[in-house]
């Protein structure tokens, strides 16, 4: 039996990598997209990449009833804003894209939607709160750590960032005659995503009281975001591999490489590709995914398949790439 989806703000980049990705899989049937700003047009006319594939409309109507689960792709404060206005029947499922339900505070039902902490919570959830991109990667590099209790010390991090992170609206920032040949540092130490990190090592790691010292650094690429890490650990490097083997052997998108690995191996999949180094007491963790599929479509659409008892990598093997 098909899952029946509905969307929420179509026209965005997120929105045309959930559409490639649900287009193509297997069990899904997709009943709406909703944008108001293109209601009435195909959605070629703005994902030009699915010209021949769909004679789907944009629409500003709204049928919950027809759906079973519905994907909020708007801008940060914009889904609290629309389900507020739009209350949803209790037999549809959310999973929210943006940071809205992130973080937990009183009245917040949402499971954090990392597979690679929370996947059987997710399972059973029937509101999950997608992670942010630069989240999502920075996690992967630190997870088995917490979850052995082997964060000690102050985690340093730098982590750089394809332009398709920023949204399609082009910016000051974003568009290509900055971007293109330029590197820079924004929102050092104080990065909104922040939070949910030190959020989830808590989780698994409740002692854990040390500082994460994150650089942002924009990139002059369109997608993928590759991070390093470095905190002391008294271990050997063999015993750090092992400790990420043991966490990640049950995550089948999650890779430890034996070779210092490039961001190309990532681009265009679901994939989260770490390595390791050990430099005097130092444990230095590489981690890259694409901003746009595992650090955002991509984990959404492996969220709705632990949510409705799908195969986890259900439509979610083949490389998609439209950038």
């Amino acid at each position: 039996m098909s899952i029946h989806v509905g969307i929420i703000g179509g026209a965005g980049y997120t929105a045309g990598e959930l559409l490639r990705l649900l287009l193509f899989h297997p069990d899904v049937e997709l009943k709406f997209v909703h944008s108001q700003s293109q209601a009435g047009k195909p959605l070629h006319s703005t994902h030009q990449d699915l010209l021949g594939e769909t004679d789907l409309l944009f629409t500003d109507a709204l049928d919950f009833d027809g759906i079973d689960v519905l994907f909020l792709c708007v801008g940060h404060g914009a889904a609290a804003t629309f389900l507020e206005a739009h209350p949803v029947p209790d037999s549809v499922k959310i999973i929210d894209l943006s940071q809205d339900f992130r973080l937990k505070r009183e009245g917040n039902n949402y499971v954090y939607g990392l597979p690679e902490l929370n996947r059987e919570a997710i399972r059973t959830a029937q509101h999950v709160a997608n992670p942010g991109c630069f989240a999502t990667c920075i996690q992967l590099a630190l997870l088995p750590l917490a979850a052995a209790g082997q964060l000690h010390d102050d985690v340093h991090i730098n982590a750089v960032t394809g332009s398709t992170g920023a949204g399609q609206a082009p910016s000051a920032t974003t568009h290509f005659s900055w971007r293109s040949n330029n590197v820079s540092v924004y929102k050092a130490f104080n990065h909104q995503h922040l939070g949910e990190i030190g959020q989830s090592l808590h989780q698994l790691q409740p002692d854990f009281a040390h500082k994460l010292h994150f650089i942002p650094v924009r990139g002059n690429f369109t997608r993928g975001i590759l991070a390093t890490a470095y905190t002391p650990f008294a271990g050997s490097l063999d015993e750090a591999k092992a400790l990420y083997q043991d966490y990640y052997a049950p995550h089948p998108f999650v890779y430890l490489s034996d070779s210092n690995p490039a961001l190309k191996q990532v681009v265009g999949t679901n994939k989260g590709i770490v390595y390791l180094e050990k430099h005097d007491d130092q444990l230095l963790i590489i981690s890259m995914i694409d901003n746009l599929l595992k650090g955002a479509s991509g984990q959404a659409v492996q969220n709705m398949n632990l949510m409705f008892g799908r195969e986890e990598k259900a439509g979610l093997t083949l490389k998609a790439l439209a950038f």
